[in-house]
């Protein structure tokens, strides 16, 4: 590992960390990118397996920071990332079976996804007093395994559709979504590692600068996202323009690396 290589890589984990820590879902969709075309990782499926690894634990981090804040609704979160967990296996096992570039291709089309998905506006404040009842467990369960599946074939953490999920489910506040979705992004990384781990697919050195920088971007990124709270649609915005950009230049890539 190059000198270069050590410092890109703790970068690029400041930049994922602090985005976990201002946005939650969403945040951590640069990644992999990131580690292809910044840090330097040659192979995709290293790349997306590697992500997935510092981006649980980068997500971890950031959840114990919204949780000490009382923006965590455990209940609900609890039975969203449960329910994934067989998707994120099921989802990551296929996802390994598809060549390279192609996959870097369907990451593309997730990522423009992420960032329509964050251009929207919420249609309403939210119930941010929301509890778990049975008639929520039957709507979380389902959405939480269908996102599972997505989050661990696309090697992301599933922020996008987790946060939108948890609010049609239960109707609580994008605040509470965003930071409850941190539970689901955490264990649906861990899996979706894992698995790629099993398979010699995740380069844990550059996965631990990765880390290492997260935890200082989280820090900063917490302490953000009470600055940014009555800017939040705006910054929100901004940062799904430059998902969207990332999101030409990797299909650009992926196509002319396959053609």
């Amino acid at each position: 590992m190059t000198l270069a290589m050590i410092i890109t890589a703790i970068a690029s984990g400041v930049l994922v960390g602090a985005l976990l820590g201002l946005f939650g879902g969403g945040g951590s969709v640069l990644a992999t990118p990131l580690l292809l075309y910044v840090v330097g990782i040659d192979d995709p499926h290293v790349a997306i397996g590697t992500s997935a690894a510092a981006v649980a634990v980068n997500a971890l981090i950031n959840l114990v920071g919204h949780g000490r804040g009382g923006r965590v609704k455990w209940p609900c979160a609890t039975v969203f990332a449960v329910a994934g967990l067989a998707g994120s296996f099921l989802g990551s096992s296929l996802a390994k079976q598809v060549d390279g570039q192609q996959l870097l291709l369907f990451f593309a089309l997730a990522m423009a996804a992420i960032a329509l998905s964050m251009l929207r506006r919420p249609k309403g404040e939210g119930d941010p007093q929301v509890h778990i009842t049975w008639q929520l467990t039957l709507k979380l369960a389902p959405l939480g395994l269908l996102t599972g599946i997505a989050a661990g074939f696309f090697g992301i953490g599933g922020g996008f559709l987790i946060v939108p999920g948890l609010m049609a489910a239960t109707g609580m506040t994008l605040a509470n979504a965003a930071a409850s979705s941190l539970l689901s992004v955490a264990l649906f990384g861990a899996a979706t590692s894992a698995n790629y781990a099993a398979s010699g697919l995740v380069d844990w050195p550059v996965a631990g600068l990765f880390i290492l920088g997260g935890l200082a971007g989280g820090w900063a990124g917490l302490r953000g996202a009470g600055l940014l709270a009555d800017r939040a649609l705006l910054a929100r915005r901004l940062f799904a323009g430059l998902v969207l950009v990332v999101a030409a230049y990797v299909a650009w890539r992926a196509v002319g690396a396959w053609a």
